[in-house]
């Protein structure tokens, strides 16, 4: 499959709070919270959601196009994508503004607060997707992941005019997108990414209900945290595939975005809507086990070691005739 993923190219900058955020806040002044971390940790790391998603799918042997809009900083990153196979040509290079920034400081418990600088990010409304699909052959799957909310409404809109498959990852960005615009980026899309959060708050802003949302997409995958993924397809039953167990937890950043790369690759590999989640859910856990979205390694026959150990030997066996 030609897939684009589309959505924020950004530079993390990740932060360790050796406590709990919940016992830091006190109810009764929640109207005027001032408070100050004293971190442990500081790692400075490659992300944003459409290159750690397009990371992830290059260490599986596909080669996506990243779309999205970045600075003249981008070089260095640049670079380390093209070495990890993902296609970077139509990157969108900004004359005024800096690679976007994601802040974001975690605690014991894996409670994350977190801001976001927006930079270069909001010149990926100028990219039409029409040029990437003629540059390439065509298109099969366009991700729409988290960026700038013009461009992903704009990027919706051309996939629908233009026939192109869509994905709807909005994730992040849903707390600043009003029911118009959220009803935009959904209806239509092949596939709907949403944690369970997420999922509710579409309902909410939407005013759609769960079966309406159902009836707008093809198929809807919800991630339910240490409870897996939940996929959903009208008149189907659902499907409900468990975490890999992990060995450590170190980062929760990017994990979604690693069930994502994996899953993609799954859909690319033509393995069915279950075997993509497990192989989305076996990507997820080598993230959790590392600090950064985009440090993790994938040795093929480690992977399928613990990928059988977690979801059996048969299911293995098909991985590794397309892994291969």
């Amino acid at each position: 499959m030609r897939i684009a993923v589309a959505g924020s190219i950004a530079t993390d900058h990740l932060m360790t709070f050796p406590g709990r955020f919940a016992d830091q806040l006190v109810p009764e002044q929640l109207h005027t919270v001032s408070l100050s971390f004293l971190v442990d940790t500081l790692d400075i790391r490659r992300g944003g959601v459409a290159p750690n998603i397009s990371f992830g799918m290059g260490l599986l042997g596909l080669r996506p196009v990243l779309v999205g809009a970045a600075g003249a900083d981008f070089a260095e990153y640049r670079s380390w994508l093209q070495r990890h196979n993902v296609d970077t040509d139509s990157v969108h290079i900004s004359e005024t503004r800096h690679t976007a920034r994601f802040m974001c400081t975690t605690d014991e418990d894996h409670n994350q607060i977190a801001s976001f600088y927006t930079g270069a990010m909001a010149e990926a409304r100028n990219i039409e997707i029409k040029p990437i699909a003629d540059r390439i052959g065509g298109l099969d799957l366009v991700l729409i992941g988290a960026d700038d909310p013009q461009a992903m409404v704009r990027h919706t809109q051309e996939c629908r005019s233009r026939g192109y498959a869509f994905a709807a990852d909005p994730s992040q960005q849903l707390a600043r997108l009003d029911g118009d615009d959220i009803r935009e980026l959904v209806d239509g899309a092949a596939y709907l990414f949403t944690n369970e959060y997420e999922a509710a708050l579409i309902e909410t802003k939407s005013g759609w209900t769960a079966a309406e949302v159902l009836d707008r997409v093809g198929t809807r995958i919800t991630t339910l945290g240490s409870k897996g993924v939940r996929i959903q397809r009208k008149g189907e039953p659902d499907i409900t595939v468990p975490c890999a167990p992990e060995l450590k937890k170190v980062d929760p950043t990017g994990v979604g975005d690693g069930f994502r790369a994996g899953f993609l690759a799954g859909l690319s590999w033509d393995l069915g809507l279950e075997r993509a989640a497990q192989i989305g859910c076996m990507l997820a856990t080598l993230v959790i086990e590392t600090v950064g979205t985009q440090e993790y390694e994938l040795r093929a026959g480690h992977f399928l070691e613990r990928f059988g150990a977690a979801y059996g030997e048969a299911a293995a066996a098909e991985v590794a005739a397309k892994l291969s």
